[in-house]
């Protein structure tokens, strides 16, 4: 009998939230650097260090046994790690048999020659990263990258039927002269688009707080041009949209800041090297990996249930002058927004 088959303990925490959500960074690798995220010199984890690609998919299957209805492949960037197509068909098999959803975030520098097959493979909708439309400004925001192996992985991936979200980091004095521009853009293409407010993890060389900008003052810059609509979409994740008057694009906001959304919070998180965060804002977690390679997935299943118990109301993220400059150290790509 397969291990999904099984009847297992829900992952539900001490505040009575259940996790349904899983989100797995299968790398801390990235090719590129972009300033909210990384230090323009990162120092990754040998690859010794992580996780196999054999063992995120039987700790994949566990939380799947347990209740976990959606699974996300981030990174880093998921489609640098070697072989990862493989991980995506050995997940994506579940789809439909105890999974809901497998989905994957992408920067899209290469998703032009995988999208078919990530389609093939079970995934039906992904997110990619993408802070400006402008090449100059695309490049100055990720220290290197060059927008149009982005461009051409959009339209492979709308050609592969996948629907596309949009995800875009609100900077103040970088790109916030493009959010209505690129909400008709991504209307005009077919996908919807996510705001993402900047958060303080790890330390990249740049000022956060010169270019945090809260969505609240976006959405009413954004009223003085469209109507905006409340809606009851959801994706699993944190976004909550808006309908947009005279287009067909959802508008998705992520506001860590400015509205605290922890209280119906349903997601956990997997770094490629085997700790389990149960919040992106804060340091505590568990390490699987040394268990589950020692005991098997008998040593795993305690460990899980120590996490639910460290899962916190809340995360505390604060920018501001009078706030430290990273709430934890660890950069975004460890764990995977």
């Amino acid at each position: 009998m397969d291990m999904v088959d099984l009847p297992r303990a829900a992952l539900i925490d001490a505040l009575g939230r259940r996790v349904s959500y899983l989100r797995i960074s299968v790398t801390d690798r990235c090719d590129l650097r972009c300033r909210y995220c990384m230090a323009d010199r990162m120092t990754f984890l040998p690859r010794d260090q992580l996780l196999t690609l054999e063992e995120i998919a039987l700790l994949a299957d566990m939380f799947i046994a347990r209740g976990v209805r959606k699974i996300r492949l981030t990174g880093g960037e998921p489609l640098v790690r070697r072989d990862i197509l493989d991980l995506v068909r050995r997940i994506g098999r579940h789809v439909g048999h105890g999974l809901d959803e497998l989905t994957l975030t992408t920067n899209g520098t290469m998703l032009a020659e995988q999208a078919d097959a990530l389609f093939d493979a079970g995934i039906r909708r992904i997110n990619v990263s993408l802070d400006s439309l402008d090449p100059e400004r695309f490049a100055y925001v990720t220290r290197r990258g060059n927008i149009q192996p982005v461009m051409d992985g959009l339209a492979a991936a709308r050609a592969a039927d996948l629907s596309v979200k949009i995800n875009m980091v609100a900077l103040k004095g970088i790109n916030d002269d493009e959010i209505l521009p690129m909400l008709r853009w991504c209307d005009g293409q077919g996908f919807d688009l996510s705001l993402i407010e900047t958060m303080p993890l790890g330390e990249t060389g740049e000022d956060r707080t010169d270019h945090y900008l809260p969505l609240t003052s976006v959405v009413d810059q954004l009223r003085q041009h469209i109507e905006l609509t409340p809606i009851a979409y959801r994706t699993g994740g944190p976004s909550r949209y808006f309908a947009v008057e005279g287009m067909d694009v959802r508008l998705g906001l992520i506001t860590p800041l400015t509205n605290n959304f922890c209280a119906d919070c349903n997601r956990m998180r997997m770094t490629c090297e085997g700790k389990i965060f149960m919040c992106l804002g804060r340091d505590d977690h568990v390490d699987l990996k040394a268990a589950f390679r020692e005991g098997g997935m008998a040593a795993v299943e305690p460990l899980i249930d120590q996490a639910l118990r460290l899962k916190p109301a809340r995360h505390d993220f604060r920018i501001g002058a009078d706030a430290p400059p990273a709430a934890v150290q660890r950069h975004m790509s460890v764990t995977g927004g």
